[in-house]
């Protein structure tokens, strides 16, 4: 098999300079409609493809391989995240699976920060406010946040997104906290000056903010559920910039409904997008799965499929294949 006779096709659009090296190096098909396929026309695009270029967007478990046919050999994902693809089921039918990790990291740190700052200042609720006309001038009781300096970080899942997370928010004077399975490198917590929780209740017991940076896997489904939730202190606010089923999304909006809890920043929904529960909360900043949109970052992940692909045509091993029980990207499971 050579490049140009491998036969590849991409399920949204993607940067153009992305697209135009595929085309460039493989036989590609590409779709020009940004849109997610239905999962038919998913099916029936990688029954003629020796690569299939998926998303986040596109749900590829055991009854798409069990259709997909013999052809199909590789998953070349656009993206870091495979939960929505069932590598045991690829596996058992000898497709690889690879993804794009490591180039994300900053990029989501930055959004993940931007959150961090926004929500306990009230951000958002200044510029609506601002926008309705509700501003007449300064006053001295009018619109108070929280002050981030001081304040305790806790982070769940302190692996690469996680750790320039903490560098960024120990340069905001706040002190970082995390809770894996196992801790991290010493060298890197001293860095960081970063202290371990092994149990999840005792550290969201004492922190103001939670940073969510864990995978979304079965064992972590719900792990912030209302009970943990609940440990949580009334001025404590929630950011989420991995994965919405992570967080009992309806027992969060409903504590900051209630003034359990002081509000959240959420890139990330339990069921894709916000409910009109977290819609109407007050002091919740919330954003549209963007903490990774960046040009820079589309174009880097494109680039790292693309040599993923690559590799797999010349006969090599990927070097980004998804091994079941290992996160390519040193973010930990919590749990």
């Amino acid at each position: 098999m050579t490049a140009k006779t491998l036969r590849v096709a991409v399920t949204r659009r993607l940067p153009a300079s992305v697209e135009a090296r595929l085309a460039d190096l493989f036989e590609t098909k590409l779709h020009h409609q940004d849109a997610p396929l239905a999962p038919a026309a998913l099916i029936a695009l990688a029954q003629d493809v020796d690569v299939l270029a998926p998303t986040l967007g596109d749900k590829l478990d055991a009854a798409f391989f069990d259709a997909a046919g013999a052809r199909l050999r590789l998953i070349a994902n656009f993206g870091a995240g495979t939960d929505h693809i069932d590598v045991a089921a690829a596996n058992a039918r000898g497709v690889i699976v690879t993804n794009t990790p490591s180039v994300l990291a900053e990029d989501a740190a930055d959004m993940a920060m931007a959150l961090i700052l926004a929500v306990p200042r009230r951000l958002v609720e200044g510029v609506r406010a601002l926008e309705a006309g509700a501003f007449h001038g300064w006053s001295p009781t009018w619109m108070l946040g929280r002050r981030v300096r001081g304040k305790k970080l806790g982070i769940i899942g302190l692996g690469r997104v996680g750790e320039a997370i903490a560098r960024r928010a120990r340069a905001f004077g706040l002190s970082i906290h995390y809770h894996n399975r196992s801790p991290i490198n010493p060298h890197i917590e001293e860095a960081l000056e970063a202290t371990y929780w092994d149990s999840l209740d005792q550290m969201l017991a004492r922190v103001d903010i939670v940073s969510i940076n864990c995978p979304h896997t079965p064992a972590t489904f719900h792990l912030l559920s209302r009970r943990r939730l609940e440990l949580l202190q009334p001025q404590a606010y929630v950011v989420n910039i991995s994965r919405g089923e992570i967080v009992d999304e309806e027992a969060l909006a409903t504590m900051i409904e209630e003034g359990r809890l002081a509000g959240a920043g959420l890139d990330v929904y339990e069921r894709g997008a916000p409910s009109e529960k977290l819609l109407k909360a007050p002091n919740v900043v919330l954003l549209p799965h963007m903490a990774s949109a960046t040009v820079e970052s589309r174009i880097e992940m494109g680039e790292r499929m693309i040599i993923n692909i690559k590799m797999f045509a010349d006969g090599h091993k990927p070097p980004d294949r998804v091994i079941l029980g290992l996160d390519q990207d040193r973010a930990p499971d919590a749990g």
